[in-house]
């Protein structure tokens, strides 16, 4: 079983099930803010996430804005985009530069420079919101084990939660990559002593035991053991 914290050798103990105290975290530099995370890690007003299964093989995910004006987000293994609505005579048609989308019902049909695909919707997912989720601006979650990582939405800190919620710490965090265009965030332990490396990148993830569907793939590293899985950025 692969630990949080080495705290044999580090003299730390983690909190096991409310019996242990945690040594505190270093502290926070005053007025350090949480960094903006590219919005395409985020549903950007949609109420729901949609996981296609597509041919040739392949999982989309997507989540419509309300009206019929706005905008559609689709997310593949190869990245993001934000497709503008078009006209069409039946169904709904988006697209942007050589991207397109065109649904009817639970069907789809996908265009890039890749290929088409035909898709058929299978799974829909609500988004996570703020106020199931209060103070946290990502969450990132796998299973067998399960863990969780969650990020303040105010401060740079993030809640690392191990082996089904049996041991969890609150951290530091440092921003080594931040890249808007590619929606790929990578981030670092605040501490010397408790290394670990959180890697967030935008692209349809599905959960591996429900399937449900995820705009971000999300792996975390502690000493030297990773952790994949799945996230979504929570706006306020």
């Amino acid at each position: 079983m692969s630990r949080l914290l080495p705290p044999a050798a580090l003299g730390l103990t983690l909190l096991l099930g409310g019996c242990a105290t945690a040594t505190p975290s270093a502290p926070i530099t005053p007025g350090a803010q949480a960094p903006l995370l590219p919005s395409v890690l985020f549903p950007g007003g949609a109420d729901s996430f949609t996981a296609w299964r597509c041919t040739p093989d392949q999982a989309l995910v997507t989540a419509a804005l309300p009206g019929q004006e706005a905008e559609l987000r689709l997310w593949s293994a190869h990245g993001a985009w934000r497709l503008q609505p078009a006209v069409v005579a039946s169904g709904a048609r988006y697209e942007q530069g050589e991207v397109s989308f065109w649904n009817r019902g639970a069907e789809a049909i996908v265009e890039t420079p890749r290929g088409r695909l035909e898709c058929q919707a299978y799974v829909q997912r609500q988004a996570l919101t703020r106020e199931q989720r209060p103070g946290v601006m990502f969450l990132g979650r796998g299973n067998e084990p399960g863990w969780m990582a969650s990020l303040a939405h105010d401060r740079p800190e993030v809640t690392l939660s191990l082996d089904y919620g049996t041991r969890e710490q609150t951290l530091p965090y440092r921003v080594t990559t931040l890249d808007n265009g590619a929606g790929r965030v990578i981030l670092a332990s605040g501490r010397g002593d408790t290394p670990f490396e959180l890697r967030i990148e935008a692209g349809a993830c599905l959960d591996d035991m429900s399937g449900e569907p995820f705009p971000a793939r999300v792996t975390l590293t502690v000493n030297g053991e990773q952790y994949r899985g799945c996230g979504q950025g929570i706006a306020p």
